[in-house]
């Protein structure tokens, strides 16, 4: 069985917005949790020039087209390895909003 995006609610009529689901395990957060901050990483990290190729002596297209590749691989490590505080964060704040 579905649960409703709006189930119906007594005082609103139309319905409210539906709890998270509380089937989802921790480990689900926090793979999500540390998904997002590595996406956060990699565009920091893009935007801070890591990846750029070089003017002079630079891979060409090749290099262009992988180098967004390695910016999120240096990202999803540096999340592995504790990252900016992020992941956590945002894992506990989830778990507290599915747990009320």
């Amino acid at each position: 069985m579905q649960m409703p995006l709006l189930p119906q609610h007594p005082l609103l009529g139309q319905g409210a917005p539906a709890p998270l689901a509380a089937s989802r395990s921790d480990d689900d957060l926090r793979v999500a949790a540390e998904a997002f901050e590595t996406q956060f990483l990699a565009e920091m990290l893009g935007h801070a020039g890591l990846g750029a190729t070089r003017a002079q002596f630079g891979g060409g297209p090749g290099e262009d087209a992988f180098a967004s590749l390695l910016v999120h691989e240096q990202a999803r490590l540096m999340t592995a390895r504790g990252g900016i505080g992020l992941a956590e964060r945002l894992f506990e704040v989830l778990k507290a909003r599915i747990s009320h």
